[in-house]
């Protein structure tokens, strides 16, 4: 027997009398009300299932009675059974079922035919409610799984996912999954903050299984008193840890669909996030090992660099700098492969190398910027790069300076900021001999060089870019170290960052 509470309108105190105890005794709750405004009030004052409706009363008609409810939002859906002494012929039992009636039963009426017509009325709705409620939620979860696969970090895929979860069920909910690494995220709350937390341990084959927990055990956050917990675990492989989704359990229906496709969702990007957070990691590892890792010590010269690698791709990058002690000179170099693959950064790599090379033979910048070219022109012919290369002498603060297309480097001497000019095309084609420029760095001068990730946006022309840089750079810390954190912190943002970052910041110290 279903549980449901009813609502009987009828002004004749022996007939509702009747038509309550019948209903009672099949198990139903029953409300009583005389009239047709009485009825209409009682209905936005309880929760009720179902109407059991005369066609004759006092204030109004049951029709128009029936019609309201149908027609007002406030009423909800709700099911409506005539029944009528008076109005018996096929016109009245026309306009009732025309008019919004799901049943019209005319007296004299079997305590039986009233309790299955009922019982027939309410399986009916609550199937349409599930099925309504299904296909809501299905509509939910399509734009959840959009919103989880659309997102670049485990925790922002974990928020998109608790804040899916409770679109779609409502209440408190939480999502659990690991890190490539181990480290256990859940996300909750409204709106959803994600911080460490182990889930408790059970076993999990690979599939996905529902089962009902204490909220005890998830205790991440507040539960409403009374209520269980339904928690989806899924799992696609067998080496990786399943994901977690908990949610109210009076908000699920049977066989739990939709919180069954919600946790594989969850569980299929998490898996995609973990790959591509894994290979970044290896990618990121890698790129850095081409680079150098430990600047040398220079009398009369602080040092400072910052290496970011792109955040929006697996792929290594090709920008590098190198910093070498030549004799009494200071070999300064950052540069720019084109294109993000491994073979950028092996490329990256051999120009790194071969400029080191020809300039610890004693060549001047300019005439390694020569050499560089024509070993890329005859080994490397299909790759191009920008680079930026100097000598410094700390003792005096003599530079010596050539560029192949290269962003222009920065000084700062004494607060006022300027953009050094050396010209000169980029490595890779034929072109006339780069141009070499020098310039005396007076002490507690600070020259800065960067590669185009610092300040390239796709909304911004490069002036902007520059002009950001040289505002950043009018105050420079005495950890250059930390002014070159600054300095990708202030023109970087907390934004996606689409390409790799590398700044040198020196300054002479005699």
């Amino acid at each position: 027997m279903m549980s449901a509470t009813v609502l009987v309108v009828d002004d004749s105190p022996t007939k509702r009398y009747l038509l309550v105890s019948w209903l009672s005794r099949a198990g139903f709750t029953v409300l009583e009300a005389e009239t047709g405004g009485a009825a209409l009030a009682r209905l936005l004052e309880a929760e009720v299932d179902l109407v059991v409706l005369d066609v004759k009363l006092p204030d109004m008609s049951g029709f128009d009675v029936c019609e309201t409810i149908k027609s007002d939002s406030r009423y909800g859906v709700l099911p409506v059974i005539h029944v009528s002494a008076h109005a018996v012929d096929v016109g009245d039992r026309t306009q009732g079922l025309n008019r919004g009636a799901d049943a019209y039963l005319v007296e004299p009426i079997e305590p039986d035919e009233l309790i299955a017509t009922a019982q027939a009325v309410l399986r009916y709705y609550r199937a349409r409610q599930r099925a309504e409620l299904l296909a809501q939620r299905m509509v939910r979860l399509a734009e959840a799984t959009l919103a989880i696969n659309s997102a670049s970090t485990l925790p922002t895929l974990l928020s998109a996912a608790a804040e899916g979860a409770a679109d779609i069920f409502g209440g408190p909910v939480v999502v659990v999954a690991e890190t490539f690494d181990g480290e256990s995220l859940a996300a909750s709350g409204s709106p959803p903050t994600v911080r460490r937390w182990a889930v408790p341990r059970h076993q999990v084959a690979v599939g996905s299984l529902v089962r009902s927990d204490e909220p005890a055990d998830w205790d991440v956050v507040g539960w409403p008193e009374g209520e269980t917990v339904a928690v989806a675990a899924a799992r696609l492989r067998a080496d990786r840890p399943p994901v977690y989704v908990a949610v109210p359990g009076s908000s699920q229906t049977p066989g739990f669909p939709v919180l069954r496709q919600l946790s594989q969702a969850v569980a299929a990007a998490v898996e995609a996030q973990r790959s591509f957070d894994e290979e970044h990691r290896i990618a990121v590892t890698l790129q850095r090992s081409l680079l150098q890792s430990r600047l040398p010590e220079v009398s009369g010269v602080d040092l400072g660099v910052l290496y970011e690698p792109a955040s929006a791709q697996t792929e290594v990058g090709g920008d590098f700098y190198e910093l070498t002690v030549l004799e009494d000179r200071l070999l300064v170099a950052i540069g720019d492969v084109a294109g993000h693959s491994l073979h950028a950064a092996t490329v990256m790599a051999e120009i790194r190398h071969a400029v080191r090379a020809y300039a610890v033979e004693g060549h001047s910048p300019a005439a390694v910027l020569e050499l560089v070219n024509r070993f890329m022109r005859t080994v490397l012919p299909a790759e191009s790069a920008t680079l930026c290369l100097l000598t410094l002498e700390p003792s005096t603060g003599r530079i010596r300076m050539a560029s192949a297309g290269h962003l222009p480097p920065l000084v700062h001497v004494g607060g006022d900021v300027q953009y050094l000019q050396p010209r000169g095309a980029l490595l890779g084609i034929t072109a006339p001999r780069r141009a070499e420029i020098e310039y005396i760095l007076p002490p507690g001068g600070t020259l800065v060089l960067y590669t185009d990730g610092l300040i390239e946006r796709r909304d911004a022309d490069l002036d902007q870019g520059l002009s950001a840089l040289a505002a950043g750079a009018a105050l420079v810390e005495d950890d250059l170290d930390a002014f070159c954190r600054r300095l990708h912190s202030q023109l970087a943002g907390a934004r996606e960052q689409a390409d790799d970052i590398a700044v040198v910041a020196l300054r002479r110290s005699l």
